[in-house]
């Protein structure tokens, strides 16, 4: 019996260890794949670093900017606009590797309490520069101060203006009055990795082998299928998608990671940093008071030394 109950907890035992193991190697599998790239999004799109995670996916560099106002007052709207400037004459790789239009999109991270204005607060005026209030979307239900927006038609977005409502402190306790980080990217064109991982047509691509080319197949709408013989004798496939162009032809020796295709990306990712005041009405007053009345010092200085010359001048007269 004591033997029967000592395998039972020998038995016991092993599993639990064979479980935490399981576990532990799945979660440094899981940790060490990157986060940008797993089908949940991040809790936020900036990282630790500063990055935007968008750069990890749209590889070139290309140019944001950011206008904000300086300084805003509780509960009153403003515009917050992003440029990502191109030129509208290059065309882009399309997934089915035609070429076209280049898309744009922009990742807008306000301080806490901003968040996309109501349709029923923003001006008439404004109608022309924001056509369709639909087309901006928050990053999450939890996080209204981060908005995304696009991808949409490049050559008719390259301003993309937010319409932001300020927080009020005195309905909000948890919002302050002060100076906030406003941070922003924006980026033009397809990216090259997908957020499984995988990559785009939108790339380059490297031979998955060393050898000689053998043979080249091309199908439409498939792409290239470079077949590679080893010095092994083995015979490698690469498939390459319809969009890059090969830089090399049947009977080309080439190595292992070698790039055998152009970089057909011609957009990019740019992300800019800016600053804004959730500015106090009292505080602009008090300030304006003070201004008003070092004014009036200065006018009644001025006058003083008026009156004292003239009564200087009249007691040297006499």
């Amino acid at each position: 019996m004591w033997d029967s109950f000592v395998k039972q907890i020998t038995k016991t035992i092993l599993v639990a260890i064979a479980s935490i193991s399981l576990f532990l190697i799945s979660t440094q599998a899981a940790n060490a794949y990157p986060f940008w790239a797993q089908e949940t999004a991040p809790e936020t799109p900036r990282e630790a670093t500063g990055r935007i995670v968008c750069a990890n996916c749209h590889l070139g560099a290309k140019h944001t900017e950011v206008e904000v106002p300086q300084s805003v007052l509780p509960d009153t709207v403003f515009k917050a606009i992003v440029k990502v400037p191109y030129d509208t004459s290059i065309e882009q790789v399309l997934e089915d590797g035609e070429k076209g239009e280049l898309n744009v999109g922009a990742v807008l991270m306000l301080p806490e309490g901003f968040k996309l204005a109501p349709e029923d607060r923003i001006p008439e005026e404004w109608e022309e520069e924001i056509e369709d209030i639909d087309d901006f979307e928050t990053y999450s239900e939890e996080q209204e101060n981060i908005l995304i927006f696009g991808p949409m038609p490049g050559d008719e977005y390259q301003e993309i203006v937010f319409p932001i409502l300020s927080p009020n402190p005195a309905t909000d306790k948890s919002i302050h009055f002060g100076k906030y980080a406003v941070h922003v990217g924006g980026n033009r064109g397809r990216g090259q990795i997908y957020p499984e991982g995988n990559k785009s047509n939108n790339t380059t691509y490297n031979a998955a082998a060393s050898g000689k080319i053998t043979d080249i197949l091309f199908e439409e709408y498939e792409g290239n299928e470079i077949t590679i013989e080893t010095a092994d004798g083995e015979t490698v496939v690469d498939l390459i998608p319809p969009g890059p162009e090969l830089l090399v032809g049947v009977g080309d020796t080439v190595e292992k990671g070698q790039v055998i295709t152009n970089n057909p990306n011609v957009g990019g990712f740019g992300q800019a940093d800016t600053e804004i005041v959730l500015q106090d009405a009292n505080r602009v007053k008090w300030l304006l008071a003070f201004f008003a009345l070092v004014m009036l010092a200065q006018i009644m200085l001025v006058l003083k030394k008026k009156q004292v010359e003239k009564v200087q001048a009249a007691e040297m007269n006499f």
